[in-house]
């Protein structure tokens, strides 16, 4: 009897409906008392000034924590690890073997799996790899993450942005706006070679192990950092880094790099950082440089890691681009030539002529990105780039749709449905030149006017953006 109510606690955990759920084999928020375990946590440490006790594990696996991390994962909408298990089955698979991973865990007898490496394609070049964990490791360090993400925030800088509640790119935008207009005109433009893949175990470890007593979770989190790598078919060791692509990584990640904002801001420095791009503002190219060589020595000799020396750089702030935007000297930003030329390729591959779908389809398929992309450089000085990206996506629209009329006499027919006179028709319609150039015609624009595309719902970049500067 004891045992189906187990299984249907189970059951009960990764049903998003129920308010109360329960995740352990035996009534585990009962017995470990989580709730009141991490109240206690927190009391101690407001009073010891200790971030963790040793009983951390009981709340990483207790019920409520263990329902958010799935809810994350869920809504995460990854791909399947090495076990091939989606995350669609992870409660079945949970119900079967839940009792059994929870016991692992609190014992610290579980092994995480290798990851499962993919290789993509960076922007300008070279390739970004990133490791897939399996669904069942992404629920446990999610899990993780949740209960040391809140204690290590009251430590973290007020200039570290990424990866971190709260806060977001647009914010360090603001932040390095607010350095620039106060004078800091030069920018020390640091960039870290493969930070990831070279973050020393051992000083990590170390680091944790000043906050955390709890000596279970710390070889959990040791397990992570080491687990074997599945590239090619066959599984490598990890000797140093940290899996892009895991839930733990970015905090991790944070935590190594804490150390270098406690140091700037010790100097005094006025910096930004995002993850492991870091700017730091200057009144002058001297300082720059004094300061460039000071802290390229701090991160190659203290912090063990390595800096890209050819994208490292001392310039003025106009000259450079931080998260996709250019920093004017006036303070002002505006979106960075790159970023625009990538935005255009990936309408270009959504409005290619021919790809045999369905011109409501290209729409449907065209408003998240635009919209996306307006969303994260709204805020820049960029209304007249927003007004020649809409008439340059309105032509390639144009250009799609007519080529869908394919013969001369179903163009006419278009044209005169959409209210174009018939000569004015054919004078288009038979011309010799190419669908980009018709799609430039009066007549064309006569038919699919902005009023047009507005009924078609296509999402408007410099009309959204005058409703926002209203």
């Amino acid at each position: 009897m004891e045992h189906r109510q187990v299984i249907a606690y189970q059951q009960d955990l990764f049903i998003e409906q129920k308010q109360n759920a329960i995740c352990q084999s035996d009534p585990c928020a009962d017995v470990h008392q989580a709730k009141a375990g991490q109240a206690k946590q927190i009391n101690k440490e407001k009073q010891q000034g200790r971030a963790l006790t040793e009983n951390l594990m009981t709340i990483v696996c207790s019920s409520q924590n263990l329902k958010q991390a799935y809810t994350q994962v869920k809504r995460n909408k990854g791909v399947a690890g090495i076990d091939q298990l989606p995350t669609d089955k992870f409660a079945a698979w949970f119900v079967e073997k839940g009792e059994l991973l929870i016991k692992d865990l609190l014992q610290g007898n579980y092994q995480p799996q290798a990851v499962k490496q993919v290789e993509i394609p960076k922007p300008k070049g070279g390739i970004r790899k990133l490791g897939i964990p399996t669904v069942t490791d992404r629920i446990i360090q999610q899990a993780i993450a949740q209960v040391l993400s809140p204690i290590y925030e009251r430590e973290f800088s007020g200039q570290s942005y990424g990866f971190r509640p709260r806060r977001n790119a647009q914010m360090a935008l603001q932040q390095a706006s607010e350095y620039v207009t106060e004078g800091r005109k030069v920018v020390v433009d640091m960039d870290m070679k493969s930070f990831f893949d070279e973050v020393n175990h051992d000083r990590l470890m170390y680091q944790l192990s000043t906050k955390i007593e709890d000596k279970t979770l710390l070889r959990l989190i040791r397990k992570y950092l080491q687990s074997g790598i599945l590239s090619g078919g066959l599984i490598s060791q990890r000797l140093k880094g940290t899996p892009q692509g895991s839930p733990l990584s970015p905090l991790l990640s944070n935590i190594v790099l804490d150390e270098l904002d406690k140091e700037l801001e010790n100097r005094g420095h006025c910096f930004v950082r995002y993850a492991d791009d870091f700017s730091i503002y200057v009144r002058s190219q001297k300082a720059g440089e004094r300061v460039k060589q000071s802290v390229s020595t701090f991160i190659t000799n203290k912090l063990k890691l390595k800096l890209n020396e050819e994208k490292s750089v001392v310039c003025e702030v106009d000259k450079t681009v931080l998260l996709g935007h250019t920093i004017l000297k006036s303070g002002d930003l505006i979106i960075a030539k790159d970023n625009v030329e990538r935005f255009k390729n990936a309408i270009r591959k959504v409005t290619k002529r021919n790809r045999g779908v369905s011109f409501e389809q290209v729409i449907s398929e065209l408003n998240p990105k635009l919209r996306g992309w307006f969303e994260y450089f709204k805020h820049t000085k960029s209304k007249s780039l927003f007004r020649e990206l809409d008439a340059w996506i309105r032509r390639k629209l144009r250009c799609f749709r007519i080529k869908q009329t394919k013969r001369t006499i179903g163009l006419v027919r278009f044209l005169k449905k959409q209210g174009v006179v018939t000569y004015q028709s054919w004078i288009i319609a038979l011309s010799g030149v190419g669908w980009w150039r018709k799609s430039a015609a009066p007549q064309i624009h006569q038919a699919m006017g902005n009023f047009w595309f507005r009924e078609q719902n296509l999402f408007n970049l410099s009309l959204n953006f005058e409703k926002l500067n209203y």
